[in-house]
C-alpha cells in the first residue's frame, strides 16, 4: 500500500537531508521544517565555551535534556556532541552531509530528536553502569531465549550517522550498527568513530534488503532504528528481518495518519510484527510536530522477506 500523498517540497528537503540514503525511493513523512527560534536563549542554554574552538558551539540545554527527556548527558557526552557537530560541519566541504548547520537547529534536529525515540533507556541507563536495564529487559522479555551479552541495535539507512551516534554517545552499553549503502558516506563515519573513540559503534556498507538475507545479521537485533528513509510498510520490510522475536523496530516520523496505520497494519501482519505504540510530540524549541511509531516482533518473518533490491520501494506490501 502506498503513501497517501506527497508532502510539500520543503519537508521532502528536509528528510532527504536528515537521511538522503541512497536505498530509499523517496523521504516520505520526514521531519517538518524546523523555524529557527528568535527568543534569547537562557542562560542555561548558552553554548559550551570552548576556547579556540573553530566551529560555533553547541547550546548546553540542560534544563530542556532534563525537562523532556528526564535525561541530561555528562560532561563527556556533552564534548562528544560538540565533537560530533564539529566533525559533520568539516565533512559537509566535503560531503554532502546536512543543511542543519545552525547549533540551535542541529541540537533540536540531530541531537535531541534522535534521543527522543529512545527516552526510556536513557532514563533507565541512569541506575545503573553496566548491563541491561528494565527498559531494554521490558523490549526483549519475549526472546526465544535470555539476553547474551550487548543490547543491539541497527541504525537503517543512517547517512551522516543520525540516529545512531547520538545514540551511541547517550547509550555506551549498547551495541549501535550504522548501515548505509554509500560507500563515501561509511568511510566518514569511520573517521568520525574514531576520532569520536565510539568503541560501541560500527559501520556496515551494504544494502539493507541484502543486509536482511544474511545469517550474520538476520533476527540478530534487540532494536531497529529508521528514520525519514521510506513509507512506513518498507521501513518495516527492511527493519523486521533483522530483529530477534521480541525486539522493536522505532519509525521516526514528521506527521503520521489513521490510514498510515492501517496500511503499517497489513504489512506488518505479513512480517511477523505488530505496533506496540504510537508516541505524538512536539520538539521543544520549535514545536513542530513528530511521532515515533514502535513495531514489535511477535514472530518470526518468513524467508521471502526482505524481498529483492528495490522491490519494497516499488512495490509495498
Amino acid at each position: 500500500m502506498g503513501e497517501q500523498g506527497s508532502r510539500g517540497a520543503g519537508e521532502q528537503g528536509e528528510a532527504a537531508d536528515i537521511r538522503d540514503c541512497e536505498e530509499a525511493v523517496v523521504a516520505v513523512n520526514g521531519a517538518d521544517a524546523i523555524e529557527s527560534t528568535a527568543q534569547p536563549l537562557p542562560d542555561e542554554m548558552q553554548p559550551l565555551p570552548i576556547a579556540g574552538a573553530e566551529p560555533p558551539a553547541l547550546p548546553t540545554m540542560l534544563g530542556l535534556w532534563q525537562l523532556t527527556l528526564d535525561w541530561q548527558p555528562t560532561v563527556l557526552q556533552q564534548t562528544q556532541f560538540q565533537q560530533l557537530y564539529a566533525l559533520i560541519l568539516a565533512g559537509n566541504r566535503q560531503f554532502n552531509l546536512t543543511r542543519i548547520t545552525e547549533p540551535t537547529e542541529f541540537w533540536e534536529k540531530h541531537l535531541w530528536d534522535s534521543l527522543r525515540a529512545v527516552t526510556a533507556g536513557l532514563q533507565a541507563s541512569g541506575s545503573r553502569e553496566l548491563g541491561v536495564g528494565s527498559w531494554e529487559s521490558a523490549w526483549a522479555k519475549n526472546l526465544d531465549s535470555p539476553i547474551q551479552g550487548a543490547f543491539k541495535v541497527i541504525d537503517i539507512g543512517t547517512g551522516a550517522g543520525f540516529p545512531g551516534v547520538p545514540i551511541a554517545i547517550a547509550q555506551p552499553i549498547w551495541t549501535i550498527t550504522l548501515l548505509d549503502s554509500t560507500r563515501k558516506k561509511i568511510n566518514f563515519l569511520d573517521q568520525l568513530l574514531v576520532k569520536l573513540d565510539l568503541a560501541n559503534a560500527q559501520t556496515l556498507v551494504e544494502r539493507v534488503e541484502q543486509v536482511g538475507r544474511q545469517a550474520t545479521h538476520r533476527q540478530t537485533y534487540n532494536l531497529a532504528l529508521i528514520r525519514a528513509v521510506a513509507a512506513a510498510p518498507v521501513c518495516a520490510e527492511y527493519a523486521l528481518p533483522l530483529l530477534k522475536v521480541g525486539g522493536s523496530a522505532v519509525l521516526y516520523r514528521g506527521q503520521w495518519t489513521d490510514a498510515e496505520t492501517t496500511a503499517l497494519e497489513t504489512a506488518i501482519a505479513i512480517l511477523g510484527g505488530a505496533i506496540e505504540s504510537i508516541e505524538a510530540f512536539t520538539t521543544p524549541l520549535s514545536h513542530s510536530v513528530r511521532h515515533c511509531i514502535y513495531v514489535k516482533k511477535i514472530a518470526p518473518t518468513p524467508s521471502a522477506f526482505p524481498r529483492a533490491i528495490g522491490v519494497a520501494a516499488q512495490n509495498p506490501l
